[in-house]
């Protein structure tokens, strides 16, 4: 894995995947309001449970607190965040004097994204900024650590430290780009990725297939995206709703399959199996629990899919 840095960053995270230990990171979206009691009570059910945890940037274009903020309420709770900045909302002015402020606060690692279309969410009036793009975002922030330099070219007094994450949707259309996108934000400087929720596992491993063979597996450590299906109604508004999302029907029939009452639960075993594949897939380095609302039922998922205890760094 030739994906080494050149400073020592502090995040868990890195050390993790460094290690060569399988990762196991969480998400977390922040309220829509001021109350960081919510935050800490998500927060309460990843500590000792992950090894980062995304605290999301105004998801699907709705207004939430701010993602710096609610990262710096999961570190007083023992959390590393794993920071989300969206280029929707800021320029690279707005974007650089984040970066900054976040590495000064102790945040370690970072999720440079696009972000959702404003006109999904509740100000569908807003005018998108999209200054740069998420590759664009990720080159600057490997600029401003490596380099020590804005994007304008001026030195940074002192740079920022972050260990530098981009996402990846294996199942956009067209498919046969999804490859040659992930190698962009690979040769941007992407340190590791987080995919898209997975339920089509054969095109999924017909994706790292084809990264492998391009000698991406090697190059950036990437953790496949996990949601458990809470319910029959979850699965088909998935399969129906979500621009990106591939949910083959057999999963809609298996939960269908089941007893009422053990569908969160037959949702919670299929998210297992598929965690188990990810440990002895090649190319898979890690999974991203996305257990959207359901933060409570990360210590059950974690203790079923055999990834505690989590691994601890000094």
């Amino acid at each position: 894995m030739s994906t080494e840095t050149n400073f020592n960053s502090g995040s868990n995270l890195e050390k993790v995947l460094k290690s060569g230990q399988f990762a196991f990171t969480g998400e977390l979206g922040p309220p829509r309001g001021t109350d960081a009691d919510e935050v800490r009570e998500k927060a309460k059910f990843l500590k000792g449970n992950v090894d980062s945890v995304n605290i999301t940037d105004n998801q699907t274009a709705v207004v939430r607190m701010s993602s710096w903020a609610a990262s710096l309420i999961a570190i007083q709770e023992g959390l590393e965040p794993n920071y989300q900045m969206v280029c929707r909302d800021r320029n690279r002015l707005a974007m650089q004097a984040d970066i900054l402020g976040g590495s000064a606060l102790g945040i370690r690692n970072m999720l440079c994204l696009s972000g959702d279309h404003q006109q999904f969410g509740d100000h569908p009036d807003a005018r998108g900024v999209f200054d740069i793009d998420s590759i664009q975002l990720i080159a600057m922030v490997k600029q401003m650590r490596d380099e020590g330099k804005f994007l304008s070219g001026n030195d940074i007094h002192m740079p920022p430290k972050m260990f530098i994450g981009a996402a990846s949707n294996p199942f956009a259309e067209p498919f046969v780009w999804r490859v040659h996108r992930l190698a962009k934000k690979i040769e941007a400087g992407a340190d590791f990725i987080q995919t898209q929720c997975i339920y089509n596992m054969p095109k999924f491993r017909e994706f790292i297939r084809m990264a492998n063979e391009e000698g991406l597996t090697e190059k950036v450590y990437i953790l496949g995206g996990v949601t458990p299906m809470k319910s029959v109604g979850m699965a088909r508004y998935m399969a129906s709703k979500v621009p990106g999302m591939d949910v083959p029907e057999e999963i809609i029939n298996r939960l269908k399959g089941v007893e009422k009452g053990k569908v969160a639960q037959e949702g919670i075993n299929i998210a297992c199996e598929q965690i188990e594949e990810f440990k002895e897939m090649k190319g898979v380095h890690g999974v991203h629990m996305m257990a959207i609302e359901w933060e409570h039922m990360v210590p059950q998922i974690a203790e079923q899919a055999k990834v505690l205890p989590r691994p601890v760094f000094d």
